[in-house]
């Protein structure tokens, strides 16, 4: 294996074999070790938190899967409010791949166990988020969707090795040989043809997130180690109403855009209801433009959080069990009080560029979920997108693993990657004030400098991989003059045709990001 990074042979005291190893245990890594396994591969998963530590586990909304004509609903019409909320950066084929899988993934995931909310007529309940035209998303235990599908899918027999992190993706002339990782037991190889890397999303490059504090961008910092590209990574999603509470830092619970879906409504500090006029779906708008017009509206009153108005859910406790327990935790009513909210991180519409199959162009190695950029989010994902495009994803990822089996595995060096890094609490502060929901050039070249200056030391793994992807995301936000779906730039404020194409980010020789595009966007950040 040849690598512009790195060098420091480890001392490997343990060692594996698979067909296919899997890196992560949420709802895109454990759907592909379920399919690979009923298809008769060796699986090996492995995860560096615990079960509850996946964003999975934290996905309140619920599952976009598009209902029937009877319904008022099609797959057209999922595929068409997925291309509108992407801004012009949808595949749409892609789009319209992953969305007509979506009931086969759902009635899959239920024959697993998994117990969807019903209606009084005994059908599945559906609800209505931001972007949506209709009543499609799929949901369980009220706003515990995420959780359920995690106990599904953890209860189908799969075995995952738990507080064990891939540290490097192994290769031998190009193709994938097996992953270099680090446990209790200290650093081992495992010897397969495929690796899924399932690794969620950067959520922890900011100070305050919904991601859990393992979304730290693993994923990312091990595509472009192992010679595959990222893609669209200046593409962050803010989830626009997060409970916000003073100074508060971290991983931070969401107030559901079902909220809104069922009869909520944001106002400012006055009580002015701010969305009015700004879209014509008002308070439930695709989330790039709700969390755009709060950023707005807190700077032209100087203040640090808006209200959502839930008052008139009189079901709300029994509607919104986790949003109630988070609000009560903080002191908060909802029948009673307006619940106080801000942006905070919360979904990479980019990653490592696939196709719908989860096929990187390294032969061998699969992406999928959030650390993967399949076309289906473009530049704002679709509200509950993610939990579909995991389910399908994944499963499909499985089935291509079935492709490796029995491959020839060449010699591979295995040596360490890279381990310069900021510091997080550093790295997060920068990000946080200069690459938030809006940028500007001088803040953006702020970050770029500071990632720059990283240099090596000792291994903190986490850290290396936050400042490769602060690194592919400040170059890519950079580049991209113009604003366009969770992407703005306050100097470069109108969307602009010449630049509606896909960001691609890979290492060249010299150890450097290099950015691309199919059309006029090039930058080079050295990391």
């Amino acid at each position: 294996m040849t690598s512009p990074v790195g060098g420091v042979e480890p001392s490997i005291g343990w060692e594996a074999s698979a067909d296919l190893v899997v890196v992560g245990g949420g709802v895109a890594g454990l759907s592909a070790a379920i399919s690979a396994a009923r298809r008769g591969l060796r699986v090996l998963t492995v995860a560096k938190g615990a079960p509850a530590d996946t964003a999975t586990q934290y996905a309140q909304g619920g599952i976009a899967v598009p209902g029937t004509a009877a319904e008022g609903d099609s797959v057209e019409s999922h595929v068409r409010d997925t291309c509108e909320a992407g801004a012009g950066l949808c595949d749409e084929d892609a789009v319209r791949s992953i969305v007509a899988d979506g009931p086969s993934a759902l009635s899959l995931l239920e024959s697993f166990g998994a117990v969807f909310d019903r209606g009084v007529d005994g059908t599945r309940a559906r609800t209505k988020e931001g972007g949506h035209r209709v009543r499609r998303i799929v949901h369980a235990g009220g706003d515990a969707t995420g959780a359920e599908v995690q106990r599904a899918l953890g209860n189908s027999g799969q075995a995952v090795l738990y507080g064990t992190s891939v540290v490097r993706v192994l290769t031998a002339s190009g193709e994938v040989t097996g992953v270099l990782a680090s446990s209790s037991a200290g650093y081992g190889v495992i010897h397969a043809p495929a690796v899924l890397l399932a690794t969620g999303g950067l959520g922890q490059l900011y100070s305050c997130s919904t991601n859990p504090a393992g979304a730290t961008a693993d994923g990312i910092a091990l595509a472009l180690d192992a010679g595959a590209e990222v893609a669209d990574l200046e593409f962050v999603q803010f989830h626009p109403t997060v409970l916000f509470t003073e100074g508060s830092t971290g991983r931070r619970p969401l107030v559901s855009e079902a909220v809104r879906g069922e009869g909520a409504h944001l106002v400012d500090l006055s009580g002015d209801r701010f969305m009015t006029g700004v879209h014509p779906l008002g308070d439930l708008a695709p989330r790039d433009v709700v969390s755009r017009a709060i950023a707005e509206r807190l700077h032209l009153t100087g203040t640090d959080h808006v209200l959502l108005d839930a008052r008139s859910i009189r079901t709300f406790h029994a509607r919104f069990p986790t949003v109630t327990a988070a609000c009560f935790a903080a002191g908060i009513d909802p029948l009673e009080q307006l619940i106080p909210v801000a942006p905070a991180a919360h979904y990479s519409c980019g990653g490592v560029a696939t196709d719908v199959w989860g096929r990187t162009c390294v032969p061998g190695l699969l992406a999928a979920g959030e650390v993967a950029r399949t076309g289906l989010h473009g530049a704002n994902r679709l509200a509950s997108n993610s939990l579909l495009e995991g389910l399908v994803v994944g499963e499909r990822a499985g089935i291509a693993a079935v492709e490796r089996r029995g491959a020839r595995l060449g010699s591979a060096d295995v040596v360490l990657p890279s381990t310069a890094h900021v510091p997080r609490t550093v790295l997060q502060n920068l990000m946080s004030e200069n690459a938030g929901v809006v940028r500007d050039a001088d803040g953006l070249d702020a970050v770029t400098r500071a990632v720059s200056a990283a240099r090596e030391s000792e291994p903190v793994w986490e850290e290396a991989a936050l400042t490769v992807a602060a690194t592919v995301l400040a170059v890519a936000a950079s580049a991209r003059e113009e604003s366009r779906g969770c992407h703005t730039r306050r100097d470069h404020p109108e969307a602009s045709a010449a630049r509606g194409t896909s960001t691609r980010a890979s290492r060249n020789v010299h150890g450097d990001i290099e950015i691309r595009s199919i059309g006029e966007l090039t930058g080079v950040g050295r990391q």
